[in-house]
């Protein structure tokens, strides 16, 4: 638990609902109140805790705002310079802020993808915002971005300048990198005694063939071509960021993360990797609320082979494991062995496709499906106490 957090008592007897997204269809905290919904119909005296989840990806500000976290909005540059409302949460001297609520790829004109142009300008802004709160513990997660920049519009949305040749501020995206000239950092905020801690687990490094271009860029909606530029642009960035910082981060693991933009963090923030999952389910106090649960609902979009790697149920499930509390998981689609089940500490799994072989249907129906379930669980986990 954060230590701005206070210590949370849960009902005895009671039930931890701590799902994470079902992208597409519904958010954690929505998939959380349809669990509950149905739960309560099912076993009404039942107490439920509702604590939605995030791995450090897309929904991370939402679940730690459902935590009991306050909500900050701020006016800021969305990743084609178009002004926006986004979201961070504080809890005293810490905030979560995240990536995709300022340079995401939801906050795209119409959707369509800028790849060459797409700037994490407005992150830097909700940097910025935070520092001014007096966040001393800044939680970042990258996932749901839309730009790969290298982090370069982050440094500028934090008050830095990059310019061209003729002394001339670079307009944004990750391709125009390649006429950088000088930075101007005077204009940073002094981050000294300010903890950046990027939530997820390092990959690959900023350049090369598994690179941020490389690899994020034909996600953004890069070509071939347009991959070569910002590669291009990337490592001119790279020569003088470092330059600039006295630091090599460019062949760090996770340099290359979310477009790059963790090699900026590394480089100018001093930031640190942490595994997202585990570091989000401290930050909302999940340990103190599984303590004496009676069990545990987990669950996210597609539970499969990916979700073993790291996601917002696998950290579940073990911290769950450590509280001595049973954990089941429900997902749209369930792609795991009950072996694998059984080795990520998941004693049960319910899978929308179950009961909804459409996926349309599926993904429009999402949350009465869930609630569906939960009659289901109810019966196999929950029976019924008293005379």
């Amino acid at each position: 638990m954060s230590a701005d957090s206070p210590p949370h008592l849960s009902p005895p007897g009671h039930v931890v609902l701590a799902p994470g997204r079902f992208p597409g269809a519904l958010t954690a905290a929505q998939a959380a109140r349809h669990l509950a919904a149905g739960l309560r119909r099912a076993r009404p005296g039942v107490p439920l805790v509702e604590l939605p989840v995030a791995d450090g990806g897309e929904g991370t500000v939402e679940a730690a705002v459902a935590a009991g976290w306050r909500r900050v909005e701020v006016e800021v540059s969305g990743p084609t310079c178009r002004p926006v409302t986004a979201r961070l949460a504080m809890n005293g001297h810490s905030a979560v802020v995240e990536l995709a609520e300022a340079s995401g790829l939801r906050r795209l004109p119409g959707g369509k993808p800028r790849p060459l142009a797409a700037s994490s300008f407005g992150t830097g802004q909700l940097l910025g915002h935070a520092v001014r709160l007096g966040a001393r513990r800044i939680v970042l997660g990258l996932g749901g971005g839309a730009c790969t920049d290298g982090g370069a519009g982050l440094v500028q949305g934090l008050g830095g300048r990059l310019l061209d040749a003729l002394g001339k501020d670079l307009p944004p995206g990750g391709a125009a990198l390649r006429s950088l000239h000088a930075l101007d950092l005077r204009g940073l905020p002094d981050m000294s005694g300010i903890e950046v801690v990027v939530a997820g687990d390092p990959a690959g490094p900023l350049l090369g063939r598994t690179g941020a271009a490389a690899v994020d860029g034909p996600r953004r909606g890069a070509s071939r071509e347009e991959v070569r530029l910002l590669d291009a642009g990337l490592r001119r960035w790279a020569d003088l960021a470092e330059a600039a910082s006295r630091k090599a981060a460019r062949d760090l693991p996770g340099a290359g993360t979310a477009g790059g933009v963790a090699f900026a963090a590394l480089t100018f923030l001093g930031a640190t990797f942490e595994p997202g999952a585990s570091l989000m389910l401290d930050l909302l106090g999940f340990a103190g609320k599984a303590r004496g649960a009676r069990l545990v609902v987990t669950g996210e979009g597609s539970l499969d082979t990916r979700s073993l790697r790291g996601t917002a149920p696998i950290g579940v499930a073990r911290a769950a494991a450590r509280a001595g509390a049973p954990v089941v998981a429900v997902a749209g689609r369930r792609g795991l062995t009950g072996e694998q089940l059984r080795k990520a500490r998941i004693q049960g799994a319910y899978a929308l496709a179950d009961i909804e072989p459409d996926p349309e249907r599926r993904v429009r129906r999402a949350g009465p499906l869930l609630e569906q379930l939960t009659v289901a669980i109810a019966d196999e986990w929950l029976p019924p106490t008293g005379p």
